[in-house]
């Protein structure tokens, strides 16, 4: 029985949940519509641009480690967020009969690359950080200052214009962590210099260098996690699987539940799939797409994680035992 109503075979019976589902070119458009993320994006990366350019220079004329690492950093901002970018024109493509998920998974990809590129940076900074704690260079520290300052409000910037949309999946709030940790970078290049202008303790630079690097580390291992839990398909965070089975028993006329997997094509696209049995009555009387509208409504209004797309195979007692693929 599939989603519309249409009888097959009980032995090969499947039934596509389309709750929230629109039909665009090869009949599937997951809602990858949005162009807000582009223009904010957009913006948010011209801002990283500028600055990155600012500091650069800096960098090399004060020859502070801070800014050179916020620098490295920023630089990764800007790749990132080009990918970012990349990947979220990627998502407003529609899906075809070659990708039947359109690009829902550039997103993904796109935050991976960015965390990979912070972790390489994070690693220099600690092991260059180190080295100046034992052989301080000197800093231009009134250059530092400025620069720092600059660097301050060019990511306050890109905050306020990626802040509404942190949330929207991944990859934008990968782009947006990024930012503000680049701001807390900033901010550690102008008390760094500070204290060097202050006092005269050049030493500060390198400790700021490593605070920086503390903050990206943690960050871009946590984002890699996200990423390698989508891709490798694993259990969306907060859905319990045994809960599902229990829900999808307790609907009428079910008797057994089997094959049951979940996973996220990108962060804001939950699927399930299961193969649900009834009784063999419900193939005779017209029961079926009752029982589609039921185990529907369950997996999207029952759990914590809301699944609008979920794929059924309802079956008569007894086709479990000539599948030869079954799982729990």
């Amino acid at each position: 029985m599939t989603a519309d109503g249409t009888r097959e075979s009980p032995g090969g019976a499947h039934a596509h949940g389309g709750h929230g589902h629109g039909h665009g070119r090869g009949g599937l458009a997951h809602g990858h519509g949005d162009h807000a993320p582009v223009g904010r994006l957009t913006v948010a990366l011209c801002v990283a641009v500028t600055v990155l350019v600012v500091e650069i220079v800096g960098a090399y004329a004060t020859g502070s480690l801070a800014l050179l690492t916020d620098a490295g950093h920023l630089l990764t901002d800007t790749v990132g967020l080009s990918i970012a970018l990349l990947a979220a024109r990627l998502m407003t493509r529609p899906a075809d009969d070659r990708r039947t998920w359109g690009f829902a998974r550039a997103e993904v990809l796109a935050a991976g690359a960015q965390a990979t590129i912070l972790l390489a940076v994070g690693l220099y900074a600690l092991i260059e950080g180190v080295r100046r704690l034992g052989s301080p260079e000197p800093v231009a520290a009134g250059w530092l200052l400025v620069l720092g300052l600059i660097g301050l409000l060019g990511n306050a910037i890109g905050i306020a214009v990626l802040w509404s949309g942190r949330g929207a999946n991944l990859n934008l709030r990968a782009a947006f962590l990024e930012l503000v940790a680049d701001a807390l970078g900033s901010l550690a290049v102008v008390v760094a210099a500070l204290v060097v202008r202050t006092t005269g303790w050049e030493r500060a630079d390198a400790v700021a260098g490593m605070v920086i690097a503390a903050m990206i580390l943690p960050r871009a291992v946590t984002i890699l996690r996200q990423s390698a839990r989508v891709l490798l398909e694993s259990t969306p965070t907060g859905l319990d699987l045994a809960e599902v089975r229990r829900h999808i028993l307790e609907v009428p006329h079910v008797v057994g539940v089997h094959d049951v997997h979940a996973s996220l094509i990108g962060t804001a696209l939950p699927v399930i799939t299961a193969h649900v049995v009834v009784t063999r009555e419900c193939f005779d009387d017209g029961h079926a797409p009752q029982i589609l509208d039921d185990l529907q409504r369950c997996v999207a209004e029952h759990f914590p994680v809301s699944i609008g797309h979920s794929t059924f195979q309802l079956e008569p007692p007894g086709h479990q035992d000539h599948e030869g693929h079954a799982h729990p």
